[in-house]
């Protein structure tokens, strides 16, 4: 059995980040040379995520998250801009360094795209942000999944889980398969999740912190498998600590190796290999600091950024 560290959208130890913005205000206010500006930005972001990738690499880590602003303005329906042609040998490279080092990499979509929203504008909004980065992916010759939450509970569980399954069954089949759901902290939790994955036979992602602060008697034990069951490809988990008693929803600098002990321990009878997500504002500090950890407080076999149980 064997559990891969990744890390989300930036590090903090080269101090690089690939989500540089732009914002519509800014850019409209620049005038002429409001392209220019975000020509600027974007080939900035290229190359801050080709080192972010290479310092991976070098520091064996293959699971990464990348940013979703990495194309700031990418999304916006009044922006006409060639964000594709314009930079397919940027797109072609970052790719391929995903592909020669066999690197997991996803994007975890924003807030504003919403499925399963009573709103017509924000649901062809959602649409097109689903549309754009499909066509990224394609750009870089890469097969990657985008994290996407439920949304909306306008109207109650029942109603919002069907407009979401409406919304989906609308989609491109190329759109589909890229979509992988993650159970949220206030609203649809773990089992309104996991019952919408495997009706649609979309991946679930379990977000474990989610699970801890949005849950009534459930145990992780009675769903582990069915979660990992809904993946045809190694699944992926999340993990976060809480920033104190009081901000319990809010992610810490660190991962608590308490409870990520714990929780390795209330699964492993799964005998299944996944990959875990390091939800933490440290980043690959966090990851590092919580490997260090594990090695003195158990005699799990960590090989790399590997765990072996």
């Amino acid at each position: 059995m064997q559990i891969r560290l990744g890390y989300a959208c930036k590090e903090v130890t080269i101090n690089e980040t690939s989500s540089h913005t732009l914002s519509y205000t800014t850019y409209k206010k620049l005038g002429s040379k409001a392209d220019q500006k975000l020509d600027d930005v974007i080939k900035s972001n290229f190359k801050d995520l080709e080192n972010i990738l290479f310092y991976n690499i070098k520091n064996d880590i293959t699971f990464f998250r990348m940013s979703a602003d990495l194309i700031p303005l990418l999304t916006h329906p009044l922006v006409n801009y060639d964000f594709f042609e314009k930079y397919k040998e940027n797109y072609a490279k970052i790719g391929k360094i995903i592909k020669d080092n066999n690197l997991r990499v996803d994007i975890h979509l924003s807030p504003y795209a919403v499925l399963n929203s009573t709103n017509k504008d924000v649901l062809s909004s959602t649409i097109n942000i689903l549309e754009k980065y499909q066509k990224m992916y394609e750009y870089m010759k890469i097969k990657s999944k985008l994290v996407i939450h439920i949304g909306s509970g306008t109207y109650g569980k029942r109603a919002s889980l069907k407009r979401f399954k409406d919304a989906f069954n609308l989609l491109d089949k190329k759109i589909k398969d890229l979509l992988i759901i993650e159970n949220d902290d206030k609203i649809f939790n773990i089992r309104n999740t996991l019952k919408l994955c495997e009706d649609l036979k979309v991946p679930m992602v379990l977000d474990y912190h989610h699970f801890k602060v949005n849950r009534n008697n459930e145990k992780i034990e009675d769903y582990i498998l069915r979660i990992f069951d809904t993946w045809d490809t190694i699944p992926k988990v999340h993990f976060s600590s809480p920033r104190d008693k009081k901000n319990k929803r809010s992610h810490n600098d660190y991962i608590n190796s308490d409870d990520f002990i714990d929780f390795l321990e209330k699964i492993k009878f799964t005998n299944r290999d996944f990959d875990v997500m390091i939800e933490a504002k440290k980043k690959d500090e966090a990851l590092f600091r919580l490997l260090r950890e594990l090695k003195y407080k158990t005699n799990y076999k960590i090989d790399k950024n590997i765990i072996f149980l």
